[in-house]
């Protein structure tokens, strides 16, 4: 289907507000369907907290270690924390 197509059907002839219109639905559902997966490997530093991802990430699905809770080398995902961290970090945040 065209865009003039779509523009017929839900009457309307505002070309820049149709194709805005596309663009947040097909944003949308790439959210929803995840079909865009990409992996990303940032390296961690001891006693840094925050860290900066890229300006494409629309969603984090989850963040792997290595050795984390275990010492054979494998990669272990980092839950998720519900409530407030009970440690305090160096810079009070």
């Amino acid at each position: 289907m065209k865009v003039k197509e779509l523009m017929e059907r839900i009457g309307t002839n505002q070309t820049g507000r149709a194709i805005a219109y596309i663009k947040d639905g097909l944003e949308e559902l790439n959210t929803i369907s995840e079909t865009h997966i990409n992996t990303e490997r940032i390296d961690l530093t001891e006693d840094q907290r925050f860290y900066s991802l890229p300006n494409d990430v629309i969603k984090v699905l989850q963040i792997r270690c290595k050795n984390h809770l275990n010492d054979k080398d494998e990669y272990r995902a980092i839950p998720r924390l519900i409530y407030e961290p009970r440690v305090v970090d160096a810079d009070g945040t």
